[in-house]
């Protein structure tokens, strides 16, 4: 049975839509995410059923409309039961009819497939909070286990145990009147689209599966607390009481209620736990809108926390969510209650119904109501004011580019936020490709102009677009201006000759770069040199390092911040590996650690790093001399390979980095003529005798950086025919050390 991970850099919790979605959003950033749910299957209920446009705007601009549609589309919808025309200026106007399991469904194929992992069957039962990191206690199929990440997310509803254990004030009011609902088989009724009858309300609809949804609520009838969710027979008592129709016979599915509690969390972030979706409001599920809200939350808030999470973006960035959410929040509350009264009052407001169906007949009035239930017009305060796109989404815009014709929407599939220029201008466009390059590919330049004459980016030069889609600038080339907000949403440019270059740490590890992902690494004297190169580019390809030192914890300490910086994983671990104890206690203390974080003491890769040598001349070599180098390059790295093959995983990669003056620039010192005959050993040795296991073994030799580069892409599944060989940085066998 494979362990359950324990380490992660973000815990979700719930793999609903919300959580799902969130999860899709930290992995096209970067993150390392692990979602735990409570239910060990996938709820057959779709409570929810309803997605708006702005919803459906975000599912294309990440490529995932085409496992949806066709799906039914109405742009006729409600607002507190009175008829709304939802149309609005979007690609995708009015209400389309998703249930909820084919939207868990296809968000869950998403976020898995980019590298999230779901673990269902866990309960969260406590939250530990650090100064760096937070620890979940779960209860999972097999017993408690307990996790660590950066930041934890309650995406877990309502009655959420994140909120809860983390001490997030939930203000707000009970519920006061609710509906009953059912999804009942073998019903033969008439539809009735919010029906008010002289005792109550009354909805009925029936899917192209023949099962028929049902809701009532009875005027005057005053909510109560629930312990459980009601009887199939309390729903058909009240729909015959409101109806006069008996639907006794019908097979019901599933039964629940909701009523109009209204509650907005106190912050959507306290440090390192987040809330989205129902964990941060509690509504009336009226009109389809809770779902959607939810939605929306998880794609403001994935880009952000796996920037946090990757260090290249300040703190203010990720509380930018609670100050942009959290105020959506609270508007669509408003609504919501608006329409709860509406909806479910009796007679009392009757007079205001018919009042209010006249102000609906404005175009004024309908436009506002529509933008608010589709959620298009939610506008950001991304600064100054200025042009009327700024803050909100940006329109989906047919444009000719450079390669052919594109969507404003296509362009934000991969995931990173997008400059378009406008102009059509080459030096103009140029300067913004200047201008922009060294946020590259955290922002990435399109030059295109519009397909067609009038739309709404008419008359721009260019805009810059968040990755969830909301426009953060419109302008020229105004160098300052354009810098500043490149710096307030994402973070520090790269250092002048490095951008757009292949650096796995630089924007965190990406689902394409993840090629170690959930694999162990060990590598000693990692605190400095060659070892800490190889340290920092394993940790930026996905795998857990383990940062050995002997006796610099300052430096090891230092390698594992500038790793945990841009997105990695990494821990100390101290020891002298002088003699063959010590080796002992070095792996067990290793075990215990990889067991902890991990769920097993499994070793994938091992990279014997060279300690520090001084390279004397033969004539100049003193007996302490030869002793130190014969333990440096022949005893340690022995003993401590034999000692790894009780961890290392079949198919795993040793890795030897060739001690002291290994190049040919010193063929005379008498560090490179010991590590000449160590490497030769070790390597004749172990590579034949670990072959049956798929163990490669392999030495590497040369300067700091390019050792890096050869020992990641010897670590990786491309090398598996490679073993026995003793490599310099170029790729070739170092002089004087015969390859097996």
């Amino acid at each position: 049975m494979a362990a359950t991970p324990t380490e992660s850099q973000v815990i979700v919790v719930g793999a609903g839509p919300v959580g799902l979605m969130l999860a899709g959003e930290l992995r096209l950033g970067g993150a390392r995410v692990l979602v735990v749910e409570r239910l060990a299957t996938p709820t057959t209920e779709s409570r929810a059923s309803t997605l708006h446009a702005r919803t459906m705007e975000i599912l294309d601009s990440r490529g995932l409309l085409d496992g949806l549609v066709p799906v039914p589309n109405d742009v006729m919808g409600h607002f507190g039961g009175i008829p709304l025309d939802l149309t609005l200026p979007s690609a995708h106007p009015g209400q389309w009819k998703v249930p909820q399991t084919r939207v868990e469904e296809l968000l869950q194929d998403w976020a898995t497939g980019l590298g999230a992992v779901v673990l269902r069957g866990h309960e969260l039962r406590g939250i530990t909070v650090g100064e760096d990191h937070v620890a979940a206690d779960v209860l999972g199929p097999n017993g408690p286990v307990r996790m660590r990440a950066r930041y934890v997310v309650g995406c877990d509803g309502e009655q959420s145990a994140v909120r809860r254990l983390g001490g997030i004030a939930f203000p707000g009011e009970d519920a006061s009147r609710e509906l009953i609902r059912a999804d009942v088989a073998g019903l033969d009724i008439p539809p009735r689209r919010f029906q008010r009858l002289e005792h109550g309300l009354a909805i009925s609809a029936r899917r192209p599966d023949g099962v028929t949804r049902v809701m009532v609520h009875e005027f005057g009838r005053i909510a109560k607390p629930r312990s459980s969710e009601p009887e199939f027979n309390e729903v058909a008592e009240g729909w015959k009481r409101v109806t006069g129709e008996d639907i006794s016979g019908g097979d019901p599915l599933w039964v629940n209620a909701f009523g109009n509690a209204s509650r907005l969390a106190e912050r959507y972030r306290d440090g390192r736990i987040l809330l989205a979706g129902d964990a941060a409001h509690q509504q009336m599920p009226v009109g389809g809108q809770a779902l959607n809200l939810g939605l929306q939350d998880a794609v403001n808030l994935g880009w952000k926390l796996a920037a946090q999470v990757a260090g290249r973006s300040p703190d203010r960035l990720l509380d930018s969510y609670h100050a942009e959410r959290h105020a959506v929040g609270r508007r669509t509350l408003n609504n919501i209650r608006a329409q709860s009264l509406l909806l479910l009052g009796g007679g009392e407001v009757e007079g205001f119904r018919r009042v209010f169906g006249e102000l609906v007949a404005g175009e004024g009035v309908r436009a506002r109501l529509a933008g608010m239930i589709s959620g298009l017009e939610v506008r950001h305060d991304v600064g100054p004011s200025g042009h009327f796109l700024l803050g909100g989404r940006v329109p989906h815009v047919e444009l000719a580019g450079e390669e052919g014709t594109v969507t404003t929407t296509a362009l934000l599939r991969p995931g990173h936020a997008v400059l378009i220029g406008l102009s059509g201008d080459p030096r103009h466009g140029a300067r913004l490709r200047a201008l922009a390059g060294a946020w590259h590919p955290r922002v990435g330049v399109t030059l295109a102009a519009p397909v067609h004459d009038g739309t709404a980016l008419a008359g721009l030069d260019a805009v810059l677009v968040r990755p969830d889609g909301h426009v953060v600038w419109t302008g020229g080339a105004e160098e300052a201006e354009l810098h500043v907000v490149l710096r307030r949403w994402f973070g520090e440019p790269e250092p002048a000759g490095t951008a757009g270059t292949t650096r796995d740490l630089a924007h965190g590890t990406s689902a394409s770069e993840s090629v170690l992902a959930d694999r162990t690494a060990l590598v000693t004297h990692a605190s400095v040199g060659a070892g800490r190169a190889v340290a920092l580019r394993l940790a930026g390809r996905g795998a857990l390092v383990a940062v050995h030192h002997n006796g610099d914890q300052e430096a090891a300490d230092d390698v594992v911040r500038a790793i945990e910086r841009q997105g990695g994983r990494a821990f100390t671990l101290g020891g002298d590996l002088g003699g063959y104890k010590n080796v002992q206690r070095l792996f067990a203390d290793l075990e215990t650690e990889l067991t902890d974080r991990t769920g097993g003491p499994a070793l994938d890769i091992l990279v014997s790093g060279a300690g520090a040598v001084r390279a004397a001349a033969p004539g100049d070599a003193t007996a302490e001399d030869f002793d130190r180098l014969v333990a440096a390059g022949a005893k340690e790295p022995y003993f401590v390979i034999q000692r790894a093959l009780k961890s290392l995983a079949d198919g795993g990669r040793v890795i030897r980095i060739t001690p002291g003056a290994a190049e040919p620039g010193e063929p005379k010192a008498v560090a490179y003529a010991v590590a000449g005959g160590a490497v030769e050993t070790l390597v004749r040795h172990y590579a034949a005798a670990l072959a049956p296991r798929g163990i490669t073994v392999n030495s590497v030799a040369g300067d700091a950086g390019r050792v890096a580069t050869l020992a990641a892409f010897l670590a990786s599944d491309d090398t598996a025919g490679i073993t026995g060989a003793v490599l310099d940085a170029g790729g070739g066998p170092v002089p004087g050390l015969p390859a097996a």
